[in-house]
């Protein structure tokens, strides 16, 4: 099958929201190539080898994506011109939005991002293994086996990364957890891991759906993690004592209004996907929905946001 590459170069602040365009638009594989975060994983140390030179411009970051070569393409392109255009209106730096577009084979992008993906440490405990890579594990390391084939997660970006940490706060034994959004399911794994006695992980695209399920049956926690294909809150059931959306600023606040209602009391939110700069937006809305911020962690111009279900 043939499929179309379109690579456009934006800035940090607009990556998460050209991604989610693309999204919107039918992609089931995008790729964000931030110069700054290879840097960082270059300098720390983490990688064992790699020949990949450091980059002397991390301003540009380049977004991926990967949609089928057929008669609805030329429309999409359009449409996504069209809304590339009017994240200016929304307050960011939408950046010099060269785009490039060519034809590549199935097999050529399905596995060429790999060379980029190896084991990390993100939290105290959460180790990131790639599934086709060896690592030896410490005694307390929880390693989450991860293939995250053509859905969004491999856990290296700070926003992964910090619910990460996040949840290896905030989890207790025998708790229940909605990971809104699940994409590849590395969130529901990780709460699996540390003591969830159930996860419910939704996500609107089917791709991610089937991913995610690869992934909880190659962890071994399928009688923790249930899988399904739902939009936002719209496919759990139930209240839990943790909602967690890695998402996108937009998003978050469109989901903010009903995570009080799906919540225990004294349940948590942990919001993430938020640029520094949208985190007052984020923060006002939860006030509004009496939801009371615990505490902020930020990485590399992201937040994540842990708030806690006021009382009446």
């Amino acid at each position: 099958m043939k499929w179309a590459e379109i690579s456009i170069q934006t800035t940090h602040e607009a990556a998460e929201t050209v991604a989610n365009i693309f999204h919107e638009l039918g992609s089931s594989g995008v790729v964000i190539e931030d110069p700054e975060l290879v840097n960082s994983y270059l300098t720390s140390g983490v990688w064992d080898y790699s020949d990949i030179e450091q980059e002397s411009n991390t301003e540009v970051v380049t977004v991926k994506a990967y949609l089928p070569v057929d008669d609805q393409l030329d429309e999409k392109l359009r449409n996504f011109e069209e809304e590339f255009q009017q994240i200016s209106s929304r307050g960011m730096d939408k950046g010099i939005g060269d785009m490039q577009c060519r034809e590549v084979q199935e097999e050529d992008w399905a596995s060429s991002w790999k060379e980029f993906f190896h084991p990390i440490k993100v939290g105290q405990y959460i180790v990131i293994k790639p599934s086709w890579e060896e690592y030896k594990a410490a005694s307390d390391d929880l390693v989450i086996e991860l293939d995250p084939g053509m859905a969004f997660g491999t856990g290296t970006h700070q926003t992964t990364a910090m619910c990460c940490r996040a949840l290896e706060e905030v989890v207790k034994p025998g708790c229940l957890v909605f990971d809104v959004g699940t994409g590849s399911g590395i969130l529901s794994i990780a709460a699996a891991k540390l003591g969830a006695a159930s996860v419910q992980a939704v996500d609107l695209d089917s791709v991610a759906v089937r991913v995610a399920a690869e992934n909880v049956a190659i962890n071994q926690v399928e009688h923790v993690v249930k899988v399904a294909q739902g939009d936002l809150l719209t496919g759990v059931t139930g209240k839990a004592d943790i909602v967690i959306a890695n998402i996108i600023a937009d998003v978050v606040i469109k989901l903010i209004a009903d995570i009080p209602a799906r919540l225990k009391e004294n349940g948590i939110f942990i919001a993430s996907g938020i640029i520094s700069e949208r985190l007052s937006d984020v923060a006002a809305v939860m006030l509004e929905h009496n939801l009371l911020v615990d505490k902020v962690i930020e990485e590399g111009g992201w937040v994540a946001v842990i708030a806690r279900k006021g009382g009446c």
